[in-house]
């Protein structure tokens, strides 16, 4: 399903499902519910993003071991920590991107969700190229060089920071890839513990069915 090229190997496993026949809700309330509860838990532990340093280093760790600073390119799983912690409200915009944070920010590690119907051949994680672009979500231009990067053969489609508006999660997709980053020394039997976890959140309030899973290293 996804390569791992050389100029990542040994830097990052990546864990994956692909969901077809789903569909996607402006919102669900009881899940929308169970991820300000854990943004309420979250706030009840730590004071601050400081405190809860430890529970950031994997993701950290993750980008050191490709030459970022997590402290300028923030994993998406901090930025959502970071927004339970100081009591910011999350961006809503539909089911299955609330529940990717939601699982994100129960394991506190970086996830992609693509549309499978928007990606065109063979997807491959690889660092990016110097002058490789892509628009995100934001429609901001998001610059690849140096960064992990997903890719298709239409070139990058996401990183775990920031997903591009090409291969976005929209109310009529159907298919979807959903991408868990992780550093490669990563426990493998935690990384296959969130993908089930992720499995069973996304079948527990979407339909559809699983058709492929794995870990990829």
């Amino acid at each position: 399903m996804i390569t791992i090229d050389q100029s990542v190997q040994g830097k990052v496993v990546l864990a994956y499902f692909t969901m077809e026949n789903t569909r996607c809700y402006e919102k669900l309330e009881a899940l929308w519910e169970v991820m300000l509860q854990l943004a309420v838990h979250y706030r009840q532990q730590f004071n601050s993003p400081a405190e809860a340093n430890a529970l950031l280093q994997p993701a950290r760790r993750l980008y050191r071991k490709i030459g970022l600073e997590p402290t300028r390119y923030r994993p998406s799983s901090e930025a959502l920590l970071r927004r339970a912690l100081q009591g910011k409200s999350f961006y809503q915009i539909n089911s299955i991107v609330d529940c990717g944070n939601y699982c994100s920010l129960s394991y506190l590690l970086p996830i992609g969700l693509y549309d499978l119907d928007t990606i065109s051949g063979k997807i491959v994680a690889r660092l990016g190229k110097p002058d490789e672009t892509y628009a995100g979500i934001g429609k901001t231009e998001q610059h690849a060089k140096g960064k992990l990067v997903l890719t298709d053969d239409n070139g990058p489609f996401g990183n775990p920071s920031a997903d591009s508006y090409r291969t976005r999660i929209t109310l009529e997709t159907n298919r979807i890839l959903w991408v868990i980053y992780a550093p490669a020394d990563y426990s493998r039997k935690e990384l296959t513990m969130h993908l089930n976890f992720s499995m069973q959140q996304m079948c527990s309030y979407h339909p559809g069915k699983v058709s492929n899973w794995g870990i990829i290293e």
